[in-house]
């Protein structure tokens, strides 16, 4: 069965033969802007990205960890900018930045976390260095990815959590989701209604219960309250009115139909 994983797990990471990636931001921005605790979101390009993205419903198929950075570094080296991330070949490692610069990105910050807790976010997921991709995840995408069902949208969630539960195995989005639950830190927490006594005593309306982090999907650390989306351009203080449009290009207006008045 882990030789069959295996083979899966090669062909899934292969490069999609019909998808191209395109970044929004200059390299030496994102890197400029990205900090050590941060979870960089990845469009991506293989063949498991687009089962991902189409189950998910989501432009990102694709969650790591930044443990290194140049984070407004004046001339940055891009070989000291390190993210954490659970590969479906490799599994958990570290990559250099350089894997991903030429692909869609987002970054997600954290807001109003101390420097030692996220210290303990990245310990949390440097521990779990060689841990392997969860097998049984890979089997769901693969079968997802030979022909894309009619999932109904409820049920998208779900068939991303259908992993084999063994600790030692891992799917991107929860690894991360396991170190920032690990601190205390929200990122889509269930609300619920504490009981009637306990309501009248403490006078809260309402408390928040973590989701099992098998849930968790990319797409979640994008739409989280609790996560600010950090945009490289406009951190490097972008200026509309010194733009470099191309002035001999000409933008085709659409003719409008033409309005007849009648009496």
């Amino acid at each position: 069965m882990t030789w069959i994983g295996d083979k899966i797990a090669h062909f899934l990471q292969k490069p999609s033969p019909t998808y191209q990636s395109e970044t929004t931001c200059e390299p030496e921005a994102l890197i400029q802007t990205l900090k050590k605790g941060d979870v960089l979101l990845i469009d991506g390009v293989s063949r498991v990205s687009t089962a991902i993205k189409y189950l998910t419903q989501s432009t990102w198929s694709h969650a790591t960890l930044c443990i290194s950075d140049q984070y407004q570094v004046e001339n940055p080296d891009m070989t000291k900018v390190q993210l954490l991330e659970a590969d479906v070949v490799e599994g958990v490692r570290v990559v250099n930045i350089q894997e991903y610069v030429q692909q869609g990105t987002r970054i997600c910050r954290p807001v109003g976390l101390n420097p030692e807790d996220i210290e303990k976010v990245i310990n949390y997921g440097q521990q779990r260095i060689g841990h392997q991709y969860d097998t049984k995840n890979i089997f769901d995408l693969a079968r997802y990815l030979i022909q894309t069902p009619p999932v109904p949208v409820g049920w998208r969630r779900e068939m991303l959590s259908l992993g084999s539960g063994d600790p030692t195995r891992a799917i991107c989005s929860s690894l991360l989701a396991e170190g920032f639950q690990s601190i205390g830190y929200p990122i889509l927490p269930q609300k619920v209604k504490p009981a009637a006594s306990r309501a009248r005593e403490s006078k809260i309306k309402h408390f928040f219960q973590s989701r099992h982090p098998t849930l968790f999907v990319p797409k979640d650390f994008d739409i989280s309250p609790y996560f600010a989306i950090i945009k490289p351009t406009i951190e490097q203080h972008f200026d509309p009115y010194t733009f470099n449009w191309d002035s001999n290009t000409k933008v085709k207006q659409e003719k409008q139909p033409s309005i007849v008045k009648t009496d």
